[in-house]
Protein backbone atom coordinates (compact mmCIF):
# COMPACT_ATOMS: atom_id res chain seq x y z
CA UNK A 1 0.00 0.00 0.00
CA UNK A 2 1.41 3.19 -1.58
CA UNK A 3 -1.26 5.67 -0.80
CA UNK A 4 -3.96 6.42 2.07
CA UNK A 5 -6.68 6.74 0.66
CA UNK A 6 -9.77 8.71 2.16
CA UNK A 7 -12.08 5.27 2.90
CA UNK A 8 -8.89 3.82 4.53
CA UNK A 9 -7.94 6.99 6.57
CA UNK A 10 -12.16 7.11 8.27
CA UNK A 11 -11.77 3.02 8.37
CA UNK A 12 -8.65 3.51 11.16
CA UNK A 13 -10.51 6.70 12.83
CA UNK A 14 -13.79 4.02 13.24
CA UNK A 15 -10.81 1.19 14.41
CA UNK A 16 -9.53 3.52 17.18
CA UNK A 17 -12.66 5.16 17.88
CA UNK A 18 -13.99 1.54 18.43
CA UNK A 19 -10.83 0.63 20.50
CA UNK A 20 -11.32 3.71 23.11
CA UNK A 21 -13.86 6.00 22.21
CA UNK A 22 -17.25 6.01 24.37
CA UNK A 23 -20.38 5.67 21.96
CA UNK A 24 -20.95 8.75 21.17
CA UNK A 25 -17.46 8.87 19.80
CA UNK A 26 -17.66 5.29 17.95
CA UNK A 27 -21.60 6.85 16.49
CA UNK A 28 -19.39 9.89 14.80
CA UNK A 29 -17.18 8.20 13.24
CA UNK A 30 -18.64 5.50 12.07
CA UNK A 31 -21.00 8.00 10.18
CA UNK A 32 -18.36 9.46 9.11
CA UNK A 33 -16.83 6.09 7.49
CA UNK A 34 -20.32 5.55 5.76
CA UNK A 35 -19.74 9.27 4.79
CA UNK A 36 -16.25 8.33 3.22
CA UNK A 37 -17.72 5.55 1.21
CA UNK A 38 -15.65 3.02 3.02
CA UNK A 39 -17.22 -0.30 2.02
CA UNK A 40 -19.38 -2.24 4.58
CA UNK A 41 -17.60 -5.29 4.30
CA UNK A 42 -14.34 -3.28 6.14
CA UNK A 43 -16.27 -2.05 8.68
CA UNK A 44 -17.56 -5.28 9.96
CA UNK A 45 -14.36 -7.29 9.77
CA UNK A 46 -12.86 -3.59 11.78
CA UNK A 47 -15.89 -4.26 14.50
CA UNK A 48 -15.12 -8.08 14.53
CA UNK A 49 -11.18 -8.42 15.11
CA UNK A 50 -11.58 -5.53 17.66
CA UNK A 51 -12.56 -8.37 20.27
CA UNK A 52 -9.03 -9.15 20.14
CA UNK A 53 -7.69 -5.66 20.79
CA UNK A 54 -10.51 -4.03 23.05
CA UNK A 55 -12.25 -7.14 24.37
CA UNK A 56 -16.23 -8.24 23.98
CA UNK A 57 -18.08 -5.40 25.14
CA UNK A 58 -16.38 -2.68 22.92
CA UNK A 59 -16.80 -5.15 19.93
CA UNK A 60 -20.70 -5.95 20.53
CA UNK A 61 -21.36 -1.76 21.56
CA UNK A 62 -19.65 -1.21 17.34
CA UNK A 63 -21.39 -4.13 16.54
CA UNK A 64 -24.93 -2.76 17.64
CA UNK A 65 -23.89 1.03 16.56
CA UNK A 66 -23.38 -0.47 13.16
CA UNK A 67 -26.14 -2.61 12.73
CA UNK A 68 -27.95 0.73 13.51
CA UNK A 69 -26.39 2.30 9.84
CA UNK A 70 -26.23 -0.75 7.73
CA UNK A 71 -29.40 -3.41 8.96
CA UNK A 72 -28.73 -6.72 8.60
CA UNK A 73 -25.29 -8.51 7.42
CA UNK A 74 -25.74 -10.74 4.34
CA UNK A 75 -22.87 -12.41 5.86
CA UNK A 76 -24.25 -12.90 9.45
CA UNK A 77 -23.98 -16.72 8.87
CA UNK A 78 -20.88 -17.82 10.22
CA UNK A 79 -19.95 -21.36 9.28
CA UNK A 80 -18.86 -24.10 11.24
CA UNK A 81 -14.79 -23.94 12.22
CA UNK A 82 -11.89 -26.10 10.66
CA UNK A 83 -9.42 -26.17 13.45
CA UNK A 84 -6.17 -27.55 11.42
CA UNK A 85 -7.43 -24.61 8.67
CA UNK A 86 -7.14 -21.68 11.07
CA UNK A 87 -3.80 -22.43 12.46
CA UNK A 88 -2.21 -23.47 9.14
CA UNK A 89 -3.93 -19.68 8.20
CA UNK A 90 -2.78 -18.42 11.31
CA UNK A 91 0.62 -19.46 11.51
CA UNK A 92 0.83 -18.23 7.56
CA UNK A 93 -0.41 -14.65 8.63
CA UNK A 94 1.54 -14.28 12.14
CA UNK A 95 4.57 -15.14 9.90
CA UNK A 96 3.56 -12.61 7.37
CA UNK A 97 3.07 -9.93 9.98
CA UNK A 98 6.28 -10.61 12.03
CA UNK A 99 8.49 -11.94 9.22
CA UNK A 100 12.06 -12.49 11.17
CA UNK A 101 10.90 -12.23 14.24
CA UNK A 102 8.25 -14.92 13.82
CA UNK A 103 10.02 -17.88 15.45
CA UNK A 104 10.94 -16.03 18.81
CA UNK A 105 7.37 -14.13 18.89
CA UNK A 106 6.32 -18.05 19.08
CA UNK A 107 8.84 -18.90 21.71
CA UNK A 108 7.95 -15.93 24.05
CA UNK A 109 4.75 -16.63 23.84
CA UNK A 110 5.04 -20.48 24.71
CA UNK A 111 6.93 -19.42 27.78
CA UNK A 112 4.18 -17.09 28.82
CA UNK A 113 1.86 -20.12 28.92
CA UNK A 114 1.35 -22.40 26.01
CA UNK A 115 -2.79 -21.37 25.85
CA UNK A 116 -1.70 -17.67 25.13
CA UNK A 117 0.17 -19.71 22.02
CA UNK A 118 -2.50 -21.42 20.68
CA UNK A 119 -5.27 -18.90 21.13
CA UNK A 120 -2.57 -16.29 19.28
CA UNK A 121 -2.45 -18.16 16.29
CA UNK A 122 -6.00 -20.31 16.01
CA UNK A 123 -8.29 -17.46 17.43
CA UNK A 124 -6.57 -14.41 16.54
CA UNK A 125 -4.24 -14.97 13.64
CA UNK A 126 -5.88 -17.62 11.95
CA UNK A 127 -9.89 -17.54 12.97
CA UNK A 128 -10.38 -13.65 12.86
CA UNK A 129 -6.93 -11.93 10.99
CA UNK A 130 -6.97 -14.59 8.17
CA UNK A 131 -10.71 -13.76 6.89
CA UNK A 132 -11.28 -12.42 3.26
CA UNK A 133 -13.45 -9.53 3.98
CA UNK A 134 -10.20 -7.37 4.70
CA UNK A 135 -6.97 -7.26 3.56
CA UNK A 136 -3.85 -7.66 6.04
CA UNK A 137 -2.28 -4.23 5.39
CA UNK A 138 -5.61 -2.88 6.32
CA UNK A 139 -6.35 -5.09 9.08
CA UNK A 140 -2.64 -3.88 10.09
CA UNK A 141 -3.27 -0.06 10.27
CA UNK A 142 -6.73 -0.61 12.39
CA UNK A 143 -4.62 -2.80 14.85
CA UNK A 144 -2.06 0.03 14.97
CA UNK A 145 -5.07 2.66 15.45
CA UNK A 146 -6.33 0.34 18.12
CA UNK A 147 -2.92 -0.31 20.21
CA UNK A 148 -2.33 3.43 19.95
CA UNK A 149 -5.97 4.45 21.23
CA UNK A 150 -5.35 2.29 23.90
CA UNK A 151 -1.72 3.29 24.91
CA UNK A 152 -0.26 -0.28 24.31
CA UNK A 153 3.05 0.51 23.61
CA UNK A 154 4.67 -3.16 23.30
CA UNK A 155 1.76 -4.45 20.81
CA UNK A 156 2.10 -1.27 18.97
CA UNK A 157 6.04 -1.15 18.40
CA UNK A 158 4.96 -5.02 16.85
CA UNK A 159 2.18 -3.95 14.40
CA UNK A 160 4.16 -0.75 13.27
CA UNK A 161 6.97 -3.50 12.19
CA UNK A 162 4.11 -5.78 11.38
CA UNK A 163 2.49 -2.99 9.03
CA UNK A 164 6.08 -2.49 7.21
CA UNK A 165 6.00 -6.73 7.04
CA UNK A 166 3.05 -6.74 5.13
CA UNK A 167 3.77 -4.03 2.41
CA UNK A 168 2.12 -0.97 3.87
CA UNK A 169 4.31 1.69 2.86
CA UNK A 170 6.32 4.11 5.52
CA UNK A 171 4.70 7.48 4.43
CA UNK A 172 1.32 5.51 4.20
CA UNK A 173 2.03 4.42 8.38
CA UNK A 174 2.86 8.21 8.79
CA UNK A 175 -0.38 9.18 7.51
CA UNK A 176 -2.53 6.73 9.52
CA UNK A 177 -1.00 8.00 12.86
CA UNK A 178 -1.82 11.58 11.60
CA UNK A 179 -5.28 10.24 11.12
CA UNK A 180 -6.16 9.36 13.99
CA UNK A 181 -4.86 11.62 16.23
CA UNK A 182 -7.74 13.90 16.70
CA UNK A 183 -9.63 10.58 17.67
CA UNK A 184 -7.11 9.02 20.02
CA UNK A 185 -5.69 12.24 21.57
CA UNK A 186 -2.36 14.48 21.34
CA UNK A 187 -0.66 12.72 24.16
CA UNK A 188 -1.07 9.47 22.51
CA UNK A 189 -1.03 10.41 18.73
CA UNK A 190 2.76 11.86 19.83
CA UNK A 191 3.76 8.64 21.95
CA UNK A 192 2.82 6.56 18.70
CA UNK A 193 4.79 9.11 16.36
CA UNK A 194 7.53 8.63 18.99
CA UNK A 195 7.69 4.80 18.75
CA UNK A 196 7.48 5.37 15.02
CA UNK A 197 10.21 7.19 14.54
CA UNK A 198 12.28 4.80 16.54
CA UNK A 199 10.70 1.88 14.60
CA UNK A 200 11.27 3.54 11.08
CA UNK A 201 14.75 4.47 12.02
CA UNK A 202 15.99 1.57 13.01
CA UNK A 203 14.51 -0.06 9.74
CA UNK A 204 16.45 2.40 7.82
CA UNK A 205 19.76 1.62 9.45
CA UNK A 206 19.17 -2.45 8.98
Amino acid sequence: MEQLDSATAALVRFAAAVAAGDEAVVRGQLDDAVGAKVPYGWLEEVVLQSYLFAGFPRALNAMRELRRVIGDSPAATEPDGDLAAWRADGEATCAAVYGASYEKLRKNIRHLHPALDNWMVIEGYGKVLSRPGLDLARRELCIIAACAAQRQQRQLHSHLRGALNVGVAAQVISAALDAMAAVIGAQAAGDAHTLWAKVSGATRVH
